[in-house]
């Protein structure tokens, strides 16, 4: 007698791949995927092979110079610094020394906001600024701690936007992030007469590989 053979019941995975597809493409439309700015940082322009490098004296007193060894220890005007917080300020006075203003300089430090004039001291062995430009020099080790670095450089940086911030009358966010044209205006002008001089130079080779 013959058996009857039951149809076996089979599930349709036809269709799974079309949906596994519809989910992928909502997941990627609908999720956020955070970026991290970085550091704003404007590198030079590759030197023509062709061209010997131009000559640039400054003079010491026109050069801050801060240093981290391959230890994350940090030296200032060669003299050894643990307190990472003072050392915006100390930029701060040294951009706005004022220390030999021609007719110029003196009308545009004429033009600053009080809390700017009183950062003023006018110290013949620092920065001539703005008659002569101060540069800040920074300079590592190979060894140097990324953390270290970017900690440093952050509180340089910052000692610039905050005087930005301060003649503007506006927040240091305000003048890290997209302004207005009137203030994108006076900011660019600002800037002109401080410009952001930051020295990065090579690091060394002690520490690290």
């Amino acid at each position: 007698m013959a058996r009857s053979r039951r149809a076996k019941n089979e599930v349709n995975a036809g269709s799974m791949a079309d949906i596994a597809f519809l989910l992928l493409i909502f997941f990627l439309m609908t999720t956020t995927i955070a970026s991290d700015k970085g550091l704003a940082i404007s590198l030079p322009p590759k030197p023509d092979p062709n061209e010997p490098p131009p000559d640039v004296k400054f003079n010491e007193r026109n050069i801050f110079k801060v240093a981290i060894n391959s230890a994350d220890n940090m030296a200032v005007e060669d003299e050894r610094l643990d307190d990472i917080s003072t050392l915006k300020n100390e930029a701060m006075e040294f951009i706005l020394n004022f220390g030999n203003p021609n007719a110029e300089a003196q009308a545009f430090f004429n033009t600053l906001v009080p809390e700017l004039k009183a950062m003023s001291k006018h110290d013949p062995n620092s920065s001539e600024f703005p008659t002569k430009p101060a540069v800040i020099s920074f300079k590592t080790d190979r060894g140097t701690s990324y953390e270290k670095y970017i900690n440093v450089l952050d509180e340089l940086q910052g000692a610039f936007y905050e005087i930005y911030a301060k003649q503007l009358g506006v927040s240091v966010d305000k003048v890290r992030e997209e302004m207005e044209p009137t203030l994108r205006e006076k900011y660019n002008e600002l800037k002109k007469f401080i410009p952001m001089n930051i020295s990065i130079a090579e690091p060394t080779k002690i520490g690290g590989n």
